[in-house]
């Protein structure tokens, strides 16, 4: 059985738009939103354009790393997609900065276990490649 709706009540509908208008402005408000009406909605690292429902795949990436220098005129900002955007923090996570520690280094490190630690202590060289060296 189908319920039949009603007219909407004029106060609760001019609340409802009030509310709806309000959660426009804090959204305008929000950096991603500021970086939107920026900035062409295409990727800055791949070159991916992004419109309708795939926007929402296109994210603001600070360039300082620091998500409270957030200048009116985006000069901290940049737009990248999820996997690009995720690339570059995986990225700074590999060199590091002064503010936070590495996560990935190619240096033999001390600490830590090293599985191939007496690897070649094991392995017997051949005849052949003992006169080799």
């Amino acid at each position: 059985m189908r319920r039949r709706l009603g007219k909407l009540d004029p106060v609760k509908k001019a609340e409802f738009l009030a509310r709806v208008q309000r959660e426009q402005a804090d959204r305008q408000k929000g950096y991603r939103e500021q970086a939107l009406a920026l900035f062409p909605h295409v990727c800055a690292r791949c070159g991916k354009e992004f419109s309708g429902k795939s926007l929402s795949e296109l994210t603001v990436h600070h360039k300082d790393s620091n998500h409270m220098n957030n200048p009116p005129d985006g000069s901290n900002w940049e737009l990248l997609c999820t996997y690009c955007h995720e690339d570059e923090h995986g990225a700074y996570e590999r060199v590091g900065s002064k503010e936070t520690k590495v996560a990935y280094s190619d240096e033999d490190s001390s600490e830590g276990f090293n599985p191939f630690a007496g690897l070649k202590n094991l392995i017997k060289p051949s005849d052949a490649e003992e006169g080799r060296e």
